[in-house]
């Protein structure tokens, strides 16, 4: 397997190309980070950008909805697929500079553009649907009941292959001008993270329920 994706027109930044990143590392990296992504697609002619929540198994990028959502049913009309671009972003820090201009964030963001598929195939629905709880918390899928045939059938997947991809990378500090290094102003990167807190039972959990494993040392 080739360790990087192909650059292409659509995916070469047109500012800060330095920045752009293709290797299969960095990708997978921040796709499995991050627990939202923005689906973009056209409906009717007017762009429309959803949140959902995604799972990547391998090469595959799968998104989660309802049958009845706009871009399933855009998805099962189009022949060849519903061209999408589904995007993904972490903040790992406020950048603030001295001037004004120079403000901006640290960040690692992932755009994967391609016609996305519905998934019929029950087998690889019901992976995804693993995945997708995998991603929220690894081990869960074995840890919950399975969806019944009415819930499988009201539940929609996508499936985009992950062939035009690119991620782009800002790190570091402020970039002043030097003529405004010796201004009296704070300047400095605030560090920005996402942790989950101790689990919260439910009301009706049934006493003496224990607290899986995989809980107990959430990785995010």
């Amino acid at each position: 397997m080739e360790t990087g994706y192909p650059p292409t027109a659509r995916t070469t930044p047109t500012r800060y190309r330095e920045r752009a990143r293709y290797d299969r590392e960095t990708v997978h990296q921040i796709l499995d980070a991050s627990l939202i992504c923005h689906l973009g697609y056209v409906s009717a002619g007017r762009p429309v950008v959803l949140p959902t929540t995604h799972a990547r198994l391998g090469e595959t990028l799968y998104l989660h909805g309802s049958t009845g959502s706009g871009p399933l049913l855009a998805a099962g009309a189009a022949p060849s697929g519903l061209p999408v671009c589904v995007t993904v972003t972490l903040v790992d820090g406020l950048v603030l500079a001295r001037a004004a201009m120079h403000h901006s964030v640290n960040f690692r963001s992932v755009v994967v553009l391609g016609d996305a598929r519905v998934v019929d195939d029950v087998a690889e629905k019901l992976r995804a649907l693993a995945g997708l709880l995998d991603h929220l918390a690894p081990g869960r899928a074995a840890d919950c009941r399975p969806p019944n045939p009415r819930e499988l059938a009201a539940t929609g997947v996508l499936a985009l292959d992950l062939v035009e991809v690119s991620a782009k990378v800002r790190t570091g500090g402020p970039a002043d001008d030097p003529e405004d290094c010796a201004l009296p102003h704070w300047a400095g990167v605030v560090p920005v993270s996402v942790a989950a807190g101790a689990p919260v039972p439910a009301a009706d959990l049934a006493s003496g329920t224990p607290l899986p494993t995989y809980l107990r040392e959430p990785r995010r």
